[in-house]
């Protein structure tokens, strides 16, 4: 007889910093390597590679959004552990800096130099454009994320 089918998935971010998320969700949906990959309860064991992109995952009917890059996901039928070099909330994102950094990559790109690491640049670029995209979701939901306070000067 197979075993039931979990009735939720135990979802855990994890950067090189931080635990960043450790709850039951619904619903996850990734960016991996070959494309977007979407988890439900029960999902068949898997190992992914990430990509840069926006993250999802829904409890109920509430969906929260997060920019995460690079890294590796392992996907068991109740459980999902994201192990990523970058993962940001919407409501930690610095919309400004995020803005600044795709103007200096897509400076960068447009400079036919030779010194110029052209994938570093587009790299930056494919983050900050994550993180823009991120952060608009949290506009859009009429949510207001919390300032963003410059650490104490010492």
């Amino acid at each position: 007889m197979a075993p039931p089918i979990p009735s939720h998935i135990d979802l855990q971010i994890v950067t090189p910093d931080r635990l960043l998320v450790h709850e039951p969700v619904d619903e996850v949906e990734i960016p991996g390597t070959l494309g977007y990959f979407g988890v439900l309860p029960g999902h068949t064991p898997m190992l992914a590679s990430l990509s840069v992109g926006e993250l999802w995952y829904r409890k109920g009917q509430e969906k929260t959004y997060l920019a995460i890059a690079y890294g590796f996901a392992e996907v068991l039928p109740d459980r999902v552990t994201i192990l990523a070099q970058l993962a940001e909330r919407a409501e930690e994102i610095d919309v400004s800096r995020a803005e600044e950094a795709k103007k200096r990559a897509e400076s960068r790109l447009t400079q036919p130099k030779a010194e110029i690491d052209y994938e570093r640049a587009r790299a930056a670029l494919t983050k900050s454009l994550a993180r823009l995209q991120v952060a608009s979701r949290l506009q859009l939901s009429g949510r207001v994320g919390r300032p963003r306070v410059p650490p104490p000067q010492g």
